[in-house]
């Protein structure tokens, strides 16, 4: 009797994992398919994109939606292709990824294993920042840049990235650095280890974890910002995300798909590319940086 339940238990639990394996492929299906047509698209000849067929594989593999994208889509009054906006992009999010990463390991370092007195109230403050809306703070912050003269500058844009980057990143190493066991930070103090040593020698090398989060966080959010880089940059400064805008809005006669495709798949390679890369920490980090907070 018992081997006929067991038996059928084993029969629902392999039908409920089909089940579930079936669930979770359609919805890998579902969430596949822009990007296969959008990979596609882009490689097939523009008279190909037309006679229809919206998911065939292309007869012939066709790169001038690729080399027409890269080399001279017009974005604006400019024919120059994404390479400029890319580089420009570049630029901003990976100083907007190193500076704040640096900056708030440093915080997240102090305000948990060295605490001063007002510490949970600068930590409250820095945190609060995390939260305010965006667009509030679009008019004040272009009247700053405007003031010290950075306005409608990559400079500008990188420096703006570089202060709403902090709060997250301070978070992040503060919520680390806070399991860390108290009694080996005492003894580092007794052995006369200092504020900058304990942090380079101990502190540093064991939060690669959250550091991985950090960057991937970072880089990702720059790079795919349009809000503050459509305000604060103009055509010479403009970041890819802009770029793109622009040159999609700006297209006019015959609508090229592949060039429109190959563009936005140019443009989303880098964050796809980080998260090919070190993706699989990035859960890990955030574990780890979870035990307290």
């Amino acid at each position: 009797m018992n081997d006929i339940v067991l038996g059928q238990r084993s029969l629902t639990d392999r039908l409920l994992r089909v089940a579930l394996y079936g669930v979770l492929i359609g919805f890998m299906l579902f969430y596949l398919a822009p990007l296969y047509v959008m990979v596609v698209t882009s490689v097939k000849s523009l008279e190909e994109i037309l006679a229809g067929g919206l998911m065939n594989l292309p007869k012939k593999l066709d790169f001038y939606g690729w080399s027409e994208a890269w080399n001279n889509a017009c974005v604006g009054t400019e024919c120059r292709g994404m390479a400029p906006f890319m580089w420009n992009s570049l630029i901003a999010s990976t100083a907007a990824t190193i500076i704040p990463t640096a900056i708030g390991a440093l915080n997240g370092y102090a305000l948990s294993l060295w605490r001063f007195k007002g510490s949970e109230l600068f930590f409250g403050l820095l945190l609060f920042g995390a939260f305010i809306p965006f667009q509030i703070v679009l008019l004040p912050m272009a009247s700053f840049l405007g003031w010290i003269g950075w306005s409608s500058s990559l400079v500008g844009l990188t420096f703006t990235y570089i202060v709403y980057g902090l709060p997250f990143t301070t978070l992040y190493f503060r919520n680390f650095f806070v399991s860390f066991p108290m009694d080996l930070v005492n003894a580092a103090k007794i052995d006369g280890i200092g504020y900058f040593r304990f942090f380079w020698r101990v502190a540093l090398p064991s939060s690669v974890p959250i550091m991985i989060v950090s960057i991937i966080w970072q880089f990702t959010n720059t790079w795919n910002d349009f809000l503050f880089a459509s305000t604060m940059t103009k055509l010479e400064s403009a970041t890819v995300m802009v770029a793109l805008n622009n040159f999609v809005e700006v297209a006019n006669g015959v609508k090229r798909y592949n060039v429109d495709m190959a563009a936005a798949i140019i443009a989303g390679l880098p964050t796809l590319a980080v998260y090919l890369v070190a993706g699989r920490y990035f859960l890990r980090g955030l574990m780890a940086g979870a035990v307290k907070g």
